[in-house]
C-alpha cells in the first residue's frame, strides 16, 4: 500500500514565509530555510515552496533562495511561482528542486504542460489548481487567487492529466486558512476519476481533518501551512495519530 504524504507548504513573499486566510490577510511565519530544515527533520514527506507574488509581479522564482533551502533538506522539494517556460524549470531544477508546479501560465498556455512533461518528465510536473466554489460550481482562479477564469475545475483537471501533468495540487480557496477542514467533495471527485495523485490543500486545522481527506477525500497527499508554521500540530504527532486511525504513513 502506498503511504499517504504530509507536505508542509512554504508560501514565500519578499524572502519570508507567509500565511493568509482565503488567500488574503497575509502575515509572516518565519525564515523558509529554517522552516524547511525543521520540517525535514520532523518527518515531512515532501516540501512545497511557492513564491506567491512571482506571477503577479511578473518575475522569476527566487532561485537563490531555492538553492539555500535545497541545501538544508533531504526530502523531495517542489517549487512554483512565475514559471512560464522551460528555461525557468531548468534554473529551478539546477538550484535543487525535485519538481516544479505551474498554475497561471498553464491556464494561459495549456501547451506548456505538454512541453514540460516531454522535456522533464511527468513526475516533475505538478499542476496547481486554485479553485473556488461559487454558483454551484468549482471554478479555476489564477494569479494567486485574484483572477477568475470561468474554467470548470473538473474539466481542467482532466485536461491537464491528459496533457502529462504528474500530480495535481488542489487548493480550495473557500477553505484556505480557515482550519475548518479540507474540501472533501471536489478532492474525492478528482481522486476517483484521475489516475494521477491528488494533493489536497486548504483548510487543515486538526488531525481528524487529515484522516478525513485521506479516507473520505481519497487524497494521496495533504498539504498545510499555518498549523505547521505556528506549531499547532507537530508533524510526528500528526503521523502517529494517522497511524492509529489506520492511515498508512511513513514514520
Amino acid at each position: 500500500m502506498l503511504t499517504k504524504r504530509i507536505i508542509p507548504c512554504l508560501d514565500i513573499a519578499d524572502g519570508q514565509t507567509v500565511k493568509g486566510v482565503n488567500f488574503v490577510n497575509i502575515r509572516q511565519a518565519g525564515d523558509p530555510v529554517e522552516l524547511g530544515a525543521a520540517y525535514a527533520g520532523q518527518g515531512a514527506d515532501e516540501l512545497v515552496f511557492l513564491d506567491i507574488t512571482a506571477t503577479i509581479e511578473n518575475r522569476s522564482t527566487f532561485a537563490v533562495l531555492v538553492r539555500q533551502i535545497a541545501l538544508h533538506v533531504n526530502i523531495p522539494f517542489t517549487v512554483g511561482g512565475g514559471i512560464t517556460m522551460e528555461k525557468d524549470v531548468e534554473i529551478l531544477l539546477s538550484a535543487g528542486a525535485d519538481k516544479i508546479t505551474v498554475n497561471s501560465a498553464a491556464v494561459k498556455n495549456p501547451d506548456l504542460i505538454d512541453r514540460l512533461a516531454l522535456n522533464f518528465g511527468s513526475q516533475c510536473v505538478v499542476l496547481a489548481i486554485d479553485t473556488k466554489y461559487e454558483n454551484d460550481n468549482w471554478s479555476v482562479y489564477v494569479h494567486g487567487g485574484r483572477t477568475p477564469t470561468g474554467i470548470d475545475t473538473i474539466q481542467w483537471a482532466d485536461e491537464v492529466c491528459n496533457r502529462g501533468a504528474g500530480e495535481i495540487l488542489l487548493t480550495s480557496m473557500n477553505h484556505d486558512g480557515t482550519k475548518n477542514g479540507f474540501a472533501l467533495d471536489i478532492t474525492s471527485k478528482l481522486s476517483g476519476m484521475l489516475p494521477i495523485p491528488i494533493i489536497a490543500s486548504g483548510g487543515a486545522g486538526s488531525c481528524d481533518h487529515f484522516v478525513d481527506v485521506f479516507t473520505k477525500g481519497k487524497a494521496d497527499a495533504a498539504l498545510a501551512a499555518s498549523i505547521f508554521h505556528f506549531d499547532e500540530i507537530p508533524i510526528p504527532e500528526l503521523k502517529q495519530y494517522l497511524k492509529e486511525k489506520k492511515v498508512a504513513v511513513r514514520l
